[in-house]
C-alpha cells in the first residue's frame, strides 16, 4: 500500500469524484517487450475505477517491433493515442510530445517498463481528488538499481537541492498526475534542453507526494547507461540554476588570490634569501594549474553558451511523421502542434 505525504496545504476538494478523462502518457523506445503487460495492466486498473481514460503512446523512434505493437493495440482499443516521433529525440521531449497531445482533465506520465506499478494511479487519483494539481510518486525502493546507480543518484539530489532555484524532491522520476491546469503550464514551457523533472518542479502548483516501491524492469533493458545518466545530469543542473557560471567566478577570484599571494611570497623570499634553485618545477605545477582551472572555466561557459545557441535557432521541438488520436470523447478544442 502507498504512503501518502502532502507538500501544499491550502487546497480545496474537487466536486468531481475522479477526472472527465485521463490520459495516460507513455514515451517508448525499444518497448516491444513490454507493451502488452503494460497496456492489460493499465486496462485492470481503470477498469476497476471504472475511470474513462486514453493511452498516448510515443514512440521514440524505435527500432523494434514497438510501433507495430502500438498500431495493433490501436486496433483493439480506441482508447490508444500513437505519436510516431521522426527520429529518436529522447526521453524529455518524447514525453513533451506526448503531453501536447493528451486530451484528458488529468494526465499521468508513465513509462512502458512497469518498474511504475499502475496500480499507484489509484492513489494519484484520490489526490487529484483532494484539489492537488500534481500527485508524484516517490521511490522508497530501488529494487532494479544496483549501489553505484543509487550512490549516483543520492548526490545529484544533493547537489541540485544546494544550487537549484527550485526544489525538486528527491527519487522522484517522471511518473506523476498532472491537472489539465500543470499540463497547459508544462507545455508552454518550450525550451531545448529539457530536464522534465526541472520544469515539473518549476511551474509549481500544489502537489502531493505518494511513496511506494518501484520494482525491477518487466523485460528487457534499461536504455540509461552512466553516460546517459551523466549527461542527463549535467542537462539538469545547467537548465535549472546558473550555479556553476557563478562557481566559476568564485573560483577565478580565488585562483587570483592565490596567484597573487604567491607572487609575493616569492618575491619576498627572493629579495631576502635568494633564488639559488632555478623554480622550473614551481613554474610547470603554476602553469599546468592555472591552464586547467582556465579550461574548466571556458568549458563551463561552453556549455551555457551552446544552449543559447540552440534556443536561438528557434526551431521545433519535434517532429512527428504521425498522429493517432484516440477515440475516446471530451476533447480539448486547443490541441497543439509541435512547435
Amino acid at each position: 500500500m502507498a504512503k501518502r505525504k502532502s507538500s501544499a496545504s491550502a487546497v480545496s476538494p474537487r466536486a468531481e469524484a475522479r477526472p472527465r478523462l485521463l490520459s495516460i502518457v507513455c514515451p517508448a523506445f525499444n518497448e516491444e517487450e513490454n507493451l502488452n503487460a503494460f497496456a492489460a495492466g493499465i486496462d485492470a486498473v481503470m477498469s476497476s475505477l471504472t475511470q474513462p481514460y486514453e493511452i498516448v503512446f510515443v514512440n521514440d523512434g524505435s527500432q523494434d517491433r514497438t510501433l507495430d505493437l502500438m498500431r495493433r493495440l490501436r486496433d483493439e482499443s480506441g482508447r490508444i493515442a500513437i505519436v510516431d516521433l521522426s527520429r529518436n529525440f529522447g526521453k524529455e521531449i518524447a514525453t513533451t510530445a506526448g503531453l501536447d497531445q493528451a486530451k484528458g482533465d488529468a494526465v499521468v506520465v508513465i513509462d512502458a517498463d512497469l518498474q511504475d506499478p499502475p496500480e499507484i494511479i489509484r492513489d494519484m487519483i484520490a489526490g487529484w481528488r483532494e484539489g492537488y494539481d500534481i500527485v508524484y510518486a516517490r521511490r522508497s525502493a530501488r529494487h532494479g538499481d544496483g549501489p553505484v546507480k543509487r550512490l549516483t543518484a543520492a548526490l545529484f539530489y544533493k547537489l541540485i537541492h544546494g544550487v537549484g532555484d527550485v526544489d525538486i524532491p528527491e527519487n522522484v522520476g517522471d511518473f506523476r498526475l498532472m491537472s489539465r491546469k500543470a499540463v497547459d503550464a508544462v507545455c508552454a514551457l518550450r525550451e531545448h534542453h529539457r530536464f522534465m523533472k526541472g520544469i515539473f518542479a518549476w511551474v509549481g502548483f500544489p502537489s502531493k507526494e505518494v511513496v511506494y516501491d518501484r520494482a525491477p524492469r518487466a523485460a528487457g533493458e534499461t536504455k540509461w547507461n552512466y553516460w546517459r545518466l551523466w549527461n542527463l545530469s549535467i542537462e539538469g543542473i545547467t537548465s535549472s540554476t546558473l550555479a556553476p557560471l557563478k562557481m566559476s567566478t568564485y573560483l577565478g577570484f580565488a585562483t587570483a588570490c592565490v596567484a597573487f599571494i604567491a607572487g609575493v611570497f616569492f618575491i619576498v623570499k627572493t629579495i631576502f634569501l635568494g633564488d639559488p634553485v632555478a623554480g622550473f618545477p614551481t613554474l610547470i605545477v603554476v602553469t599546468l594549474f592555472l591552464g586547467g582551472v582556465q579550461l574548466m572555466v571556458l568549458g563551463v561557459m561552453g556549455e551555457y553558451l551552446g544552449r543559447v545557441f540552440n534556443e536561438t535557432k528557434g526551431r521545433p521541438l519535434y517532429f512527428a511523421t504521425e498522429i493517432l488520436e484516440s477515440k475516446t470523447e471530451n476533447a480539448r478544442p486547443d490541441q497543439r502542434g509541435a512547435a
